[in-house]
């Protein structure tokens, strides 16, 4: 009981000091929106792949496995067998693991001769250096690692930091800027939405830089996504005006519509009505801000969209 009361006494005299009771240190909450937080890391930053058309170093190349007989895929922590490329290499040393895909050939753009699809899966350390091999540790995997993928000196990569945007104006007007494609997508996709990687038909020849932002949209008059020559359908003529499916009156939606001032002209098609508009009308789907430029392209991050994105849509500087 002695040694209870006095460990009471040792408490209070620790929060007492001159009779005060002692106060907490305040803590400052910084608000999401004062951060300067990156728009990408990580998986975004440094495993987004890119288009390019400047050779590539094929030195250094994964040639093993001390894992091979058990695995021919490889992930995070495991330790791979990598040809002595030239250059000074030590360990604690960091590469980054890349796989050439082939050249791209899209009909989404008219540029020709884009360059070639590169993957980036991850990046490794440098964990013991021999005459003629190098021994590293996967340290991030973005993808199954592969022998015969190849690794480069990791790039020098700062993110767009995130701000906040005004909201997205689907009835915004056209800037006037550069325009040009989504060629296509990171994994093959095909239907994106926020936070997926794109490729577009803009580089550095068309002065694109880290941190742009442009506008996705798509022309209206074209079409739908899956039949671009949509008919409508519309009620047989022969046998009044009435809908096929309910007979009941003398006049249905469905209708044909006549032309004239007194209906005596020739039929009205949706195809006729959008001749009497504005060339320029579209629908604006999204938007996305440039991570990485190549020559010819650039990748991208969709930061926002409001329906389905699709390679193929357009895009304009902001």
């Amino acid at each position: 009981m002695k040694k209870y009361f006095a460990l009471v006494l040792l408490l209070c005299f620790a929060v007492l000091v001159k009779g005060q009771v002692a106060e907490p240190t305040p803590t400052l909450v910084v608000e999401k929106k004062d951060q300067k937080l990156p728009w990408a890391k990580g998986n975004h930053l440094f495993c987004a792949g890119y288009i390019q058309n400047s050779p590539i170093n094929t030195e250094w190349e994964v040639v093993g496995s001390p894992d091979e007989r058990e695995q021919n895929i490889y992930s995070e922590n495991d330790f791979l067998y990598i040809s002595r490329g030239l250059g000074n290499i030590q360990p604690g040393d960091t590469l980054q693991i890349i796989r050439p895909r082939g050249r791209v050939e899209t009909r989404h753009s008219q540029k020709k001769d884009l360059g070639f699809y590169v993957q980036e899966i991850g990046m490794v350390e440098i964990v013991r250096v021999k005459p003629e091999i190098v021994v590293a540790r996967v340290k991030m995997s973005c993808d199954n690692i592969l022998l015969g993928d190849l690794l480069i000196p990791v790039p020098s990569r700062t993110s767009p930091l995130y701000e906040e945007r005004p909201p997205l104006d689907i009835f915004a007007n056209p800037s006037g800027k550069i325009t040009g494609k989504i060629i296509m997508a990171r994994d093959g996709l095909e239907a994106l939405s926020a936070n997926q990687i794109v490729y577009i038909d803009l580089g550095t020849e068309d002065n694109i830089k880290v941190g742009d932002y442009l506008t996705v949209f798509r022309p209206l008059g074209k079409g739908g996504v899956v039949n671009l020559y949509a008919k409508e359908t519309l009620s047989a003529r022969d046998e009044g005006f009435q809908s096929n499916a309910y007979r009941g009156g003398k006049f249905s939606i469905q209708a044909p519509r006549k032309s004239g001032e007194y209906a005596n002209g020739s039929i009205v098609t949706s195809k006729d009505a959008k001749s009497r508009r504005p060339k320029d009308l579209r629908l604006i789907v999204g938007e996305i801000v440039v991570l990485n430029v190549k020559e010819k392209t650039a990748t991208a991050l969709i930061t926002r969209s409001n329906q389905e994105i699709h390679p193929g849509d357009m895009v304009e500087l902001q």
